[in-house]
């Protein structure tokens, strides 16, 4: 099977925003199918492989709890064949907290795909992450939408997933606050809280870790310093590790309590360095966006 061939498995929960990933990669050029039968997955591939004129180099197709159970615990086997194959595959699974899809639900007043047999959504949606759970087992990144916008999961896609090269490692340091949530999606999770906050300084407090006062203030504490060095330690050994046994995805989380200040500091001055050392080095700070 060739190797110029990319193709995107994209799954999760209903509602977590699959079809706005899908077609995000539909507007990137990617020729897409949703709600494929999961045993039709090699049957499809197969057929994109052998169109003579290589118009279907790049292609995605979407995977739900629509299917039996069989078929879904056989697509982690049927995606490392692929890549044996000599394809190149990503497994992108959307995933969003129970209150959030109950609240989009709400909002839209569509049925559930499993809303039935007198089945209420909050029992539909926990049968559905049952089901799909050899597919979440299988993803290579899973994004959690609970906070995001339509545009910010549109921007994930085409930075993280369209933009990765094959056998390349896309590395996000992503900035977020205690009092909001822990990230639900990252590899490696650094708690700022303990160092000094620029929220207790007037001058400070409604500016940001992107603004110079801000850089100028957080950059001239040794303890900052210092934790900033032992992060950049601890990944710098991991990224070789993620690297070695075929990983694509890597994120890293650093937190302060509001995900205002610290945390950006940190965030960006890690994306710095490690950008320099590797392509597809990506900051994304998630309070900031909330604002």
């Amino acid at each position: 099977m060739p190797s110029p061939m990319r193709l995107i498995v994209i799954s999760g929960l209903s509602g977590s925003g699959k079809s706005v990933a899908l077609h995000m990669l539909e507007d990137l050029g990617y020729y897409c199918v949703d709600n494929l039968p999961a045993g039709m997955l090699n049957t499809f591939v197969g057929h994109l492989v052998r169109h003579p004129e290589g118009l279907y180099s790049r292609a995605a197709v979407g995977l739900d709890a629509r299917n039996r159970m069989a078929d879904l615990a056989a697509v982690p086997g049927l995606v490392r064949e692929l890549r044996q194959a000599g394809l190149h595959c990503d497994v992108l699974f959307l995933n969003a907290d129970d209150e959030a899809l109950l609240r989009r639900y709400g909002d839209t007043r569509r049925r559930h795909p499993l809303a039935q047999d007198g089945r209420s959504l909050r029992e539909a949606i926990a049968e559905e992450r049952r089901l799909l759970h050899p597919v979440t087992d299988a993803a290579d990144l899973v994004i959690d939408t609970t906070q995001s916008s339509v545009h910010q999961l549109r921007e994930l896609v085409r930075l993280r997933v369209d933009a990765r090269q094959e056998g390349r490692l896309s590395i996000l340091f992503e900035s977020f606050g205690f009092k909001d949530r822990l990230p639900a999606d990252v590899d490696f999770v650094f708690d700022a809280r303990t160092l000094p906050n620029p929220h207790w300084d007037p001058a400070l407090k409604h500016l940001t870790g992107r603004d110079a006062a801000v850089v100028d203030f957080l950059a001239a504490q040794p303890s900052v310093s210092e934790f900033l060095e032992d992060v950049a330690s601890f990944i710098g050994r991991r990224i070789p590790v993620y690297q070695t046994a075929n990983r694509g995805y890597l994120t890293v989380a650093v937190g302060c309590t509001g995900g205002q200040h610290r945390s950006v500091y940190l965030v960006d001055r890690l994306a710095e360095r490690f950008g320099a050392q590797y392509p597809g080095v990506l900051a994304r700070h998630t309070a900031l966006e909330a604002r």
